[in-house]
């Protein structure tokens, strides 16, 4: 699994941290019963506070993807299996829009509007 952040962005490290762990549960990159990598390890790696791993594991806790034990760190849930078929439908979602010749932006607008309601 390979997890990236942007330094630069106005996004929030711990933000940009648990999204692209959660890209990962919905690519398959991650499975349920997996152990996430140790906070202070991902904190060195990513060059990043620990906190800031810390605080994406637990808004990930919140959600439901993953549970924290002590002493034995972050383990994905069962939920990563849910997110996972969350990809087949956005792959027939972008097949339905090439077939239709709907952009990216308009299906990005759709998919917000969607949210909205």
């Amino acid at each position: 699994m390979l997890l990236r952040i942007d330094q630069s962005s106005p996004t929030p490290l711990f933000d940009q941290l648990a999204a692209s762990i959660r890209a990962a549960a919905i690519a398959g990159g991650i499975r349920a019963g997996e152990r996430l990598p140790a906070a202070r390890d991902l904190a060195e790696s990513l060059e990043v506070n620990v906190h800031t791993v810390l605080h994406a594991y637990q808004v990930l806790r919140d959600e439901g993807l993953v549970e924290l034990r002590r002493g034995r760190g972050a383990i994905v849930t069962g939920r990563a299996d849910e997110y996972s078929q969350l990809s087949a439908a956005i792959t027939a979602v972008v097949d339905e829009a090439r077939i239709l010749g709907v952009g990216p932006d308009t299906v990005s607008a759709l998919l917000r509007e969607a949210f909205k309601k």
